[in-house]
């Protein structure tokens, strides 16, 4: 009898083991097909400046692209509001199921989109309503996905479960980076005709795998054993942030966590492609391949500082990783700079580029509309160098003429030609030589801010779940989850690289991220508290 009882006992253990796997597998690969979706406008964001911003400057256009990146990022936190007021009150399941098939919908409508040269303004305005319809749709996935995975794990492994819930975003990014380098493969010279429409055009395929994986899905137990009880919010909304001890708590995570997480997350692996390809001039398609290898090598971490959590804790990690982000960001792209493009670090250290002009006679080079002249002689010089990229410094001189030093060479006004020249000899490349770039350095530069991110987030969804009661939990965690993320981390691209223009310092826009991490950290050492063993079933 012993022996039967022992049987069933084991039997029982591996069905249960087997039924925690199915769900962590169907939960994560769903939304690695989501944050594909989403970051594809990321890794496309060079092409698609050309093809939907072509009617203003050259700089304007990557600037608005960046901006209708950040338009998803924008509409997020409403996201979260609708989608999680709908998983507190209708369940997990049926909610992300609705998130996904909108976000596949329109990814796929963005590769079927007139581009400028088609249809003039409505191409770029329908591209952002595009994007704010996958911001909407991902502002109620990530809380879904986290609080499922989470209300089924047991006790002592949600940092564990949830990392995986953690690497998908990566796993997204690494599915997108591989696929727009096979389109390039495919459309060759002709990729930014037509091949860049691909990548978004496959998404239809991954919407029916994920929509069918989902289908099968069982409701989260926690959320079933609430609603037997007929204890389900009839206003999560007005219980989340118009309750103050609620709304505390809230702000706590957003600020101390959420934003901090956000941006080393975002300078991990969106902004240092930017940097690379922008301001490094590296090659694009060497840039990609950098980064996907050392995706594929910090990965996994996220998945390990999540189980870590489980064992001494959420906070102590998600600090270090705060602390270290603060303190080594400047030294490591510095570093990046002198690895991926020795010739223009080399090139800046001994003639450096000097500016000197009346304040008064500069503009910033951001033209919205498309009309601004920048006719001034300093204008001028910084559209050139910008264009060209290269950095420079600017220093306030009285004078009506713009004089540019390169080096022990002064330039009086704007003389291209000389500017030219001068450039040349000082040793300025026009792009980085890809066999000058030291590829296994910049690897490890990478794969060293991917693992402060993976710090950041692996243990992030088990502490947000373990922070907000399960009657309100979809709609607490998602808003400051993706008002950190959306707002703190999805802006990072366009103020780093508009801070960059504006200063003409390639290193300038790590301030934002700095100063968000250390804002991050000392909130987070005060006023977050320790959730590992925090019991979830509370309603």
């Amino acid at each position: 009898m012993s022996d039967y009882i022992q049987e069933q006992g084991a039997a029982a253990s591996s069905s249960s083991r087997r039924e925690e796997r199915k769900i962590i597998f169907a939960s994560s690969l769903g939304t690695v097909f989501e944050w594909y979706d989403f970051f594809l406008y990321g890794a496309l964001a060079a092409v698609i400046s050309k093809q939907f911003f072509a009617g203003v400057n050259d700089t304007t256009a990557f600037i608005f692209a960046l901006m209708a990146f950040a338009a998803g990022f924008l509409v997020r936190p409403f996201g979260a509001l609708v989608f999680g007021r709908l998983g507190d009150m209708i369940g997990r399941k049926y909610t992300f199921l609705i998130t996904i098939v909108l976000m596949g919908l329109s990814t796929f409508a963005v590769g079927l989109l007139p581009t400028y040269a088609s249809i003039g303004i409505a191409a770029p305005i329908i591209l952002v309503i595009l994007r704010m319809l996958q911001g909407l749709a991902l502002g109620g996935e990530y809380g879904g996905a986290a609080t499922y995975v989470a209300e089924h794990a047991p006790p002592g492994k949600r940092g564990f479960h949830t990392g995986f819930i953690q690497s998908t975003a990566t796993l997204g990014l690494l599915l997108s980076l591989l696929v727009v380098l096979g389109s390039r493969y495919i459309s060759g010279d002709q990729f930014e005709t037509w091949g860049w429409r691909l990548p978004f055009l496959l998404s239809i395929v991954l919407l029916g795998i994920s929509t069918w994986i989902r289908m099968s899905m069982h409701e989260s137990p926690a959320f079933v054993k609430m609603k037997a009880q007929g204890k389900i919010s009839k206003s999560p909304i007005r219980e989340s942030f118009t309750n103050w001890p609620n709304l505390k708590v809230v702000l706590t995570a957003l600020f101390s966590i959420n934003a901090g997480q956000a941006v080393t997350f975002y300078t991990a692996q969106f902004y240092v492609l930017f940097f690379m390809t922008q301001m490094l001039k590296m090659d694009p398609a060497q840039a990609n391949t950098l980064l996907i290898i050392s995706v594929v090598i910090g990965a996994p971490f996220f998945v390990f500082f999540g189980w870590l959590s489980d064992r001494i804790g959420r906070k102590p990690i998600l600090m270090v990783g705060l602390l270290l982000a603060t303190v080594l960001y400047f030294p490591m792209f510095k570093a990046l700079s002198h690895y991926a493009n020795p010739q223009i670090d080399a090139a800046s250290r001994q003639a450096p580029i000097v500016v000197m002009a009346d304040p008064n006679s500069c503009t910033f080079q951001f033209d919205p509309v498309g009309k601004a002249r920048f006719d001034s002689p300093c204008d001028k010089v910084k559209t050139f160098l910008v264009k060209q990229g290269l950095p420079y410094s600017s220093e306030a001189a009285t004078g009506s003429d713009v004089v540019v030093n390169i080096g022990d060479k002064a330039i009086n006004g704007f003389d291209e030609a000389a500017m030219r020249a001068a450039i040349e000899q000082a040793g300025y490349p026009a792009k980085a030589d890809p066999s000058q770039v030291n590829e296994f350095m910049v690897v490890v530069l990478i794969v060293a801010m991917i693992l402060i991110a993976t710090m950041t987030y692996g243990p992030l969804a088990a502490v947000m779940v373990e922070l907000f009661p399960t009657r309100i939990r979809y709609t607490s965690m998602s808003l400051p989850y993706h008002i950190g993320n959306g707002w703190f981390g999805g802006f990072l691209p366009t103020v780093s690289f508009a801070l960059v223009v504006y200063t003409g310092d390639i290193f300038y826009g790590l301030w934002y991220p700095v100063l968000i991490t250390g804002i991050s950290l000392v909130v987070g050492i005060f006023c977050l508290k320790e959730t590992k063993d925090v019991d979830i079933d509370k309603v």
